[in-house]
């Protein structure tokens, strides 16, 4: 019984604790062997040190002084027990040292990510370095190597959407102020809800050809999409898939900033079917369907722009940026009901003849490429570097590649929790979630309701009172875009609102290498280089903002 409660034990320089059968410091000199310790962890920039289980922190007094820049010590504590007593040796270290943290009982990767994220900032960290300064971690070593991977990824993750930002951040402002004039005419995704319907939300990946054969078989009685008693959200590949089954979704999702996903619109004129597009979608996605979309935004970085347009009342519903057109659906699909979520095609792997399900523009192109001298396999991309063998939820041998496993952690990491959420056993990587059976699966989703969209309080803005926002609002950031251009060519003398204009426009600039990466951060209004970067940046995007003006008034009133 004594074991229950850890139990001080005093050594010749310190204390020592033992607990549940284990000594977890030294019992000579445990503060010496802290400082050995820490003594032997890497310096250097950009580091969070993970220290789990720190009890009292013997060590961390000598690495605090010494850590390197954007560098800070991460304690986590999985032990109520131990967390008081941690809690307590380290409560003056905390208070002074705003580059120490101490995690209380965060056991769950996300939160523990979020956690670090809102204390300390994102893109902050580039590296973990693991900090055992007791035996603590011993008690729950699993657990703690779950922690710190699940933090290992998450900077990953980070940073690769840093230089994702670098090469899209400019294509997104500009697409993001081509749609500004779409807002009278499209309604925000966030005005109307299916209540409490289930939704059957489908990727574009190989195990899709089975579920949709499934559903037809289900639709065998001819069931109408009004009496359908679930709802169905596609993401835009699969939609030539679903018209070869000719099974209509009732809403189908686009994010591609690009040209690429073009494609999956070909044919799909005689469709009506709703389109979420993202407000930094490609414009030319808003024609391809015939109809108004409902708009929703992810915002891809922190902008001042962002913020203007929600003051202003004039910000669709806005999602986490999630990177995959797939994971948005998802998150859409939980905002537009409170009913059971199925997921079908979202599998992060792939065959040796197939990325994506039968008919897809993707598919299609292998099978045109077909002949004699040349295989529908596709052994370059299966087998290039990176790729390796997975198994899937059914046990089955397939392929991915890193990207597709990050994709599949970030929806793990957001997603699994929901327990509204289950997908269907089949081909694909394991998602964290309750998996059915497709018959399973059909039940569940047939004990819905019909249910049509569901109107929630009207915006802000009525009519044409819309259409006058808007205008109002590109002509603000016409005018500051201006007066800042005014200020880079010597036109205007006042230089005293140089650095507020260029905080206010900080879209022309958050994709430079040097901002990318620090998150709203940028160099001084007397760095030249950045000043002529600037000043290149603000021609085009006014273009874009005329575009827009004249788009906005050449179309009808809503």
């Amino acid at each position: 019984m004594s074991d229950e409660l850890p139990r001080q034990c005093k050594a010749r320089r310190g204390l020592s604790v033992s607990y549940k059968g284990k000594t977890l410091l030294s019992l000579i000199d445990p503060i010496a062997q802290g400082e050995r310790l820490a003594k032997a962890a890497p310096l250097g920039p950009g580091i969070l040190y993970f220290c789990p289980s720190p009890l009292y922190g013997y060590g961390i007094d000598w690495l605090l002084p010494r850590l390197g820049p954007d560098s800070a010590i991460l304690c986590v504590e999985l032990d109520e027990k131990l967390l008081e007593l941690s809690t307590k040796a380290l409560g003056d270290l905390l208070a002074q040292h705003p580059a120490l943290g101490l995690a209380s009982c965060f056991g769950d990767p996300a939160r523990l990510c979020t956690w670090v994220r809102s204390t300390w900032g994102s893109r902050r960290f580039r590296r973990i370095a693991i900090l055992r300064l007791s035996g603590g971690w011993q008690l729950q070593e699993d657990r703690y190597t779950h922690l710190a991977e699940a933090l290992r990824q998450d900077i990953a993750l980070d940073w690769s959407n840093a230089m994702t930002l670098m090469k899209m951040g400019r294509r997104y402002v500009w697409n993001t102020i081509r749609n500004l004039s779409l807002i009278p005419q499209a309604p925000s995704l966030g005005d109307f809800t299916w209540g409490a319907s289930p939704l059957l939300v489908l990727g574009a990946g190989p195990s899709l050809d089975g579920v949709l054969e499934g559903l037809h078989r289900y639709r065998g009685a001819s069931l109408a999409e009004r009496d359908r008693p679930f709802k169905i959200i596609a993401v835009d590949t699969c939609l030539p898939s679903l018209q070869d089954w000719n099974i209509k979704p009732d809403l189908v999702v686009a994010l591609e900033s690009q040209q690429w996903n073009l494609r999956d619109f070909i044919g799909m004129g005689s469709w009506d079917i709703p389109l979420a597009m993202d407000l930094s979608a490609l414009p030319a996605t808003r024609e391809v369907l015939g109809a108004h979309p409902r708009l929703f935004a992810t915002p891809w970085t922190r902008l001042r722009l962002f913020k203007r347009l929600a003051a202003a009342g004039l910000l669709p519903e806005t999602f986490p940026p999630l990177g995959s057109v797939g994971l948005t659906a998802v998150a859409l699909a939980r905002r537009l009901s409170t009913g059971p979520i199925i997921i079908a095609g979202m599998d992060f792997a792939f065959t040796l003849d197939r990325f994506h399900a039968r008919s897809t523009p993707g598919h299609r192109d292998g099978l045109y490429r077909q002949t004699r001298f040349k295989s529908i396999l596709m052994a370059e991309a299966a087998f290039r570097s990176g790729t390796g063998t997975v198994r899937s939820k059914a046990g089955l041998s397939q392929r991915s590649d890193p990207a597709l496993k990050t994709y599949r952690d970030l929806f793990e990491r957001e997603f699994a929790r929901d327990p509204r959420i289950q997908d269907i056993t089949g081909p694909g990587l394991a998602l964290g979630l309750q998996s059915l059976s497709l018959q399973g699966a059909l039940e569940v989703l047939g004990k819905g309701l019909p249910a049509e969209d569901t109107r929630l309080p009207q915006p802000r803005y009525k009519g044409a009172a819309i259409s006058a926002a808007v205008e109002a609002f590109i002509c603000r950031e016409q005018g500051a875009l201006m007066l800042l251009r005014d200020i880079l060519t010597g036109k205007s003398k006042d230089s005293r609102n140089l650095e507020a204009l260029l905080d206010e426009c900080d879209y022309l600039w958050a994709h430079f290498p040097e901002c990318a990466g620090a998150e709203g951060r940028r160099p001084s209004g007397t760095d030249l280089s950045f000043l002529n970067r600037v000043r290149i940046e603000i021609d085009p995007l006014l273009k874009r903002f005329d575009l827009s003006l004249r788009e906005l008034r050449k179309a009808p009133a809503p």
